[in-house]
């Protein structure tokens, strides 16, 4: 795999047409002024843990003697409790939050941006062909760059779409993302036995 073809794959697992209703709602109880702010923050924050991952992935993940499969079923679980805010609105928006509180990390950074699959396929990649590290952090970088300018032109949606558009849109989208959180819950079970009946 050439250095393109990895971030235009990286590209497609971060999804971020996908997330961007997602991005929206947790948003939008946050002062204008500052959701460029905390955006960019969580976009650096993701981009740090995928570059961590990408090059020292293995080695945490054995020093804390947890399985790929274990950050899937994780990711899956967190994506499919946000699924749910989504669908049914509670105070506090997909995250919980007060009025005003600003997210941290979660759900942004993780698993939104740095998610179970894209981690997966930095550990891939890295493994593969630990020569070529320099190609893969070109590639992430190149992947991560054109998702945060269409997350950071989300407000362009926003005033495109209103309120009632984005509210049906997060109906939308909420549905999907339960749909995939149990694939990626599914996907670590299925890993999980896989990896059992090979070391059985």
């Amino acid at each position: 795999m050439d250095t393109l073809s990895a971030a235009v794959t990286l590209f497609l697992i971060m999804d971020p047409l996908g997330n961007l209703p997602i991005f929206l709602s947790v948003l939008k109880n946050i002062e204008p002024k500052r959701r460029r702010v905390v955006l960019i923050r969580e976009l650096v924050i993701s981009l740090v843990i995928m570059m961590l991952f990408l090059f020292a992935g293995s080695s945490i993940l054995d020093f804390l003697q947890l399985t790929q499969e274990s950050v899937s079923i994780a990711g899956g679980i967190i994506l499919f409790l946000i699924a749910l805010k989504m669908i049914f609105p509670q105070p506090g928006g997909v995250t919980g939050l007060a009025v005003g509180e600003e997210p941290f990390i979660v759900p942004l950074a993780i698993p939104l941006i740095a998610g179970p699959s894209i981690l997966a396929a930095l550990l891939l990649l890295a493994h593969q062909d630990p020569s070529r590290m320099v190609d893969w952090s070109l590639a992430l970088v190149g992947a991560w760059t054109v998702s945060s300018l269409i997350l950071l032109f989300s407000g362009l949606f926003h005033r495109m779409l209103g309120e009632r558009g984005l509210t049906a849109m997060e109906r939308l989208m909420g549905m999907l993302l339960v749909m995939i959180s149990v694939q990626m819950f599914l996907d670590g079970i299925f890993a999980y036995f896989a990896h059992m009946d090979a070391a059985g």
